[in-house]
């Protein structure tokens, strides 16, 4: 009997708390939920946390921006240097680094086919010769009427047939770097040279002595350094500050005492996938230790412009992106974007671009620690 008595109690306990009327259920559970990217304080967890509030200044942002980049050369610059046809290295005295002058002999190819060539050429000339004597002895009998204008006509066309041939197996010898012009029984050679067509330097010797290369390889390839530049690689965020002209400083990498002033000459529309540009500079004193694919680091004192700015700490990176945080009241703060651009003197600059912050206060001390708490709370709202 007791045991029911008890039974009996217990679920009229239960059977009053679930109709309990809404009126008295707890008030946070009659709070809408917060936003997702908005986290609330009272005064002791503000004061825990050390929040401070002000609003962003304008101030003068003239500062240094440091940045990657490489040696680089305008295609046009950079000469991959084949052989027409094949055959085998038979010299030369290239290393990377060699200076070359234009016109100069840098290799001598070898190859059986080379003296064929010239052997046609020979031939064809002189076949040329006799048809030429031949059309004009043809010519004058066929205006005598000694001969069927048909044999002339025949003629004729053997010499323009000849011609071609002629004209054809030259230019494939100008090809080689043999000037048929001067090629004589006694001159031919087996051997054909190689000539730079640039002043320049080595930048890579891809053959050896005796090896036998196809039309397709490239033996050497030249770099002229009259046109070599600096590609500098800068984030999107900090592409707006450059321009035609800012003056900077790079240093090799591997060779850090060694300055080099360079000057923008061109600043990219492109942005690549991770976000970042590419500016390119022109040398002032390149010289001749600059080899393409050499690492840079580099140097751009930017100019002075007025700009929205906040302090370092009021920014926070979440998730590869810049924020802020903004209040109202100075309870409820939202994590808004902003475009992170120049920092000096532990401010930075707010770009144009995201919500106008000139008039709002935002959290200048403890974003991180707003931060951890928002994601924390997102995190047991899950």
């Amino acid at each position: 009997m007791r045991k029911i008595f008890i039974y009996i109690v217990i679920t009229g306990f239960l059977y009053a708390c679930n109709n309990q009327p809404a009126a008295e259920k707890s008030p946070a559970e009659n709070q809408p939920a917060p936003d997702n990217n908005t986290v609330t304080l009272d005064s002791v967890q503000k004061k825990n946390a050390g929040i401070v509030l002000d609003s962003p200044r304008t101030a003068n942002i003239h500062a240094t921006l440091r940045a990657t980049g490489m040696v680089d050369v305008p295609p046009q610059n950079l000469i991959s240097i084949s052989f027409p046809m094949g055959g085998y290295l038979k010299s030369t005295r290239l290393l990377p680094g060699s200076q070359v002058a234009k016109g100069e002999i840098i290799g001598t190819m070898e190859d059986q086919s080379y003296v064929q060539l010239q052997q046609e050429y020979l031939t064809a000339k002189a076949n040329m010769e006799y048809l030429s004597a031949d059309m004009d002895r043809q010519r004058t009998l066929s205006e005598a009427d000694a001969i069927s204008k048909k044999r002339y006509q025949q003629v004729l066309n053997e010499y323009k047939t000849a011609q071609v041939t002629l004209k054809a197996v030259g230019e494939k010898l100008r090809i080689i770097n043999i000037n048929p012009d001067k090629l004589t029984v006694g001159s031919i050679s087996r051997t054909a040279p190689i000539y730079s067509p640039i002043n320049g330097y080595v930048t890579k010797v891809n053959v050896n002595i005796g090896r036998y290369v196809m039309p397709s390889d490239v033996l050497f390839e030249l770099v002229n350094p009259e046109d070599i530049h600096a590609a500098i690689t800068v984030f999107e965020k900090d592409i707006p500050a450059f321009h035609k002209g800012l003056q900077g400083k790079v240093t090799l990498v591997d060779r850090p005492d060694k300055v080099y002033d360079i000057e923008t000459i061109l600043v990219t529309k492109n942005i690549s996938d991770n976000r970042s540009g590419l500016i390119h500079c022109h040398f002032e004193n390149p010289g001749h230790d600059l080899l393409p694919g050499m690492f840079l680091n580099a140097t751009f004192e930017m100019d002075s412009q007025q700009a929205l700015t906040v302090p370092e700490e009021a920014v926070v990176r979440y998730m590869g992106k810049d924020y802020v945080f903004v209040t109202k009241d100075g309870n409820s703060f939202t994590l808004t974007p902003v475009n992170a651009g120049l920092k000096e003197n532990n401010r930075i600059q707010l770009l144009p671009g995201g919500k106008d912050l000139g008039n709002e206060k935002i959290v200048t001390t403890g974003a991180y620690a707003l931060l951890g708490k928002l994601k924390n709370t997102a995190g047991e709202e899950e």
